[in-house]
């Protein structure tokens, strides 16, 4: 097999960034010059949301055989689709001063009021990059599903969540059926089908 396509880096001078506007992100305008071998130089203007890094959870039950996703409002999935009530899996912003495990296991005892007995780091991803610099860093997570509240969500962010246990089983008609949007839930759920096998291994390593 020849070696795979890779991300690489970009021959790219960025000038200092305008801030177009300030809120839950800040949103910035760039100009940049980026050469490639063989053209000419390319002048470009983009404008980014700074979305950072990001973490996302699969709360897993291996003596259960379940799965531990959440459902919560969001306006863009409203405005965009008309069904905001989506089922996701715990996720959250990396607050400064933390790692993505350390936010991983904060989010998970605000998100679905258990802390992980282990995490595991699977993969990283961006979500939008052509107009966000966002990255999504996913684990696996082990807990015991017995103790997940049916209801959950920091009052301090004015979070109403609701905590779903569906067992592993059911995972590929999730999938199949196409009701759900949540790109993270989508991949995490996709890896739990290819990767199932493996549970024991990653989570007893």
């Amino acid at each position: 097999m020849a070696k795979p396509p890779v991300d690489r880096p970009a021959d790219v001078d960025l000038d200092e960034p305008e801030t177009l506007a300030r809120g839950f992100r800040p949103y910035r305008r760039y100009h940049l010059t980026l050469r490639t071998p063989g053209h000419a130089p390319l002048r470009q203007r983009r404008d980014i949301l700074i979305g950072g890094k990001v973490i996302a959870v699969l709360p897993v039950d291996p003596a259960r055989h379940e799965v531990v996703l959440i459902r919560q409002f969001r306006l863009p999935a409203h405005l965009g689709t008309g069904k905001g009530n989506m089922v996701e899996i715990v996720a959250g912003r990396v607050e400064p001063g933390e790692t993505p495990e350390v936010s991983a296991r904060r989010e998970c005892e605000e998100e679905i009021g258990v802390a992980p007995d282990k995490l595991v780091e699977l993969f990283s991803f961006m979500t939008t990059p052509g107009i966000t610099d966002e990255t999504i860093v996913v684990f696996l997570a082990s807990i015991d599903a017995s103790r997940v509240p049916l209801q959950c969500g920091a009052a301090d962010e004015d979070e109403r969540i609701e905590t779903i246990r569906l067992p592993i089983d059911d995972v590929p008609a999730v999938l199949e059926h196409g009701g759900v949007a949540n790109g993270p839930l989508i991949m995490a759920l996709q890896w739990l089908v290819l990767n199932r096998a493996r549970l024991g291994d990653l989570l007893n390593a």
